[in-house]
């Protein structure tokens, strides 16, 4: 096999292991890969603002506010203003959220955090600098996107989760 049939094969494994990590994922816990780490990020903390959410794991507030309304209409968060500070409102994880999250399978993000963070110093430069330079050949470089391995797309504002 020539070497960019190797390297074809190689991309098209890692698109189809985040598809049906996906489907795996919204089967088990009717959720995106986003959500979860919404969820996640909440019960971590306990309690957060949107914004310290949205920091968290680095997406717009914006696509935030629509992820949390999503979560707080399928009952999985609630929001309450603060104790000391009536202007904060605070995101709290509840029962049915943490039922979820007792039951979903590892974000593959996840996984590939704990298998990344094993990896060297000069490996984890060499992947990145070897995946940058694909995204850069897919003429993808410019495309905006957030640290979390999802085949659907984030809920955005005015969009439909799929």
């Amino acid at each position: 096999m020539d070497r960019l049939n190797e390297s074809l094969i190689a991309l098209r494994r890692i698109l189809r292991a985040t598809d049906i990590h996906t489907k795996k994922l919204g089967k088990a816990t009717n959720l995106t890969t986003s959500q979860l780490l919404v969820l996640q990020s909440i019960e971590e903390a306990g309690e957060m603002t949107v914004g310290e959410i949205a920091a968290k794991v680095q997406l717009a507030q914006a696509t935030v506010t629509a992820l949390v309304d999503r979560l707080q209409g399928m009952s999985l968060v609630k929001r309450e203003k603060g104790a000391s500070d009536k202007r904060k409102v605070y995101v709290h994880l509840t029962e049915a959220g943490q039922d979820v999250l007792n039951r979903a399978p590892m974000a593959l993000h996840d996984r590939y955090s704990e298998r990344f963070e094993q990896l060297s110093d000069w490996e984890q430069h060499m992947v990145i600098a070897v995946l940058q330079r694909v995204a850069g050949m897919m003429d993808a470089e410019e495309i905006d996107a957030a640290p979390l391995l999802d085949s659907g797309h984030i809920h955005q504002p005015g969009k439909v989760d799929s």
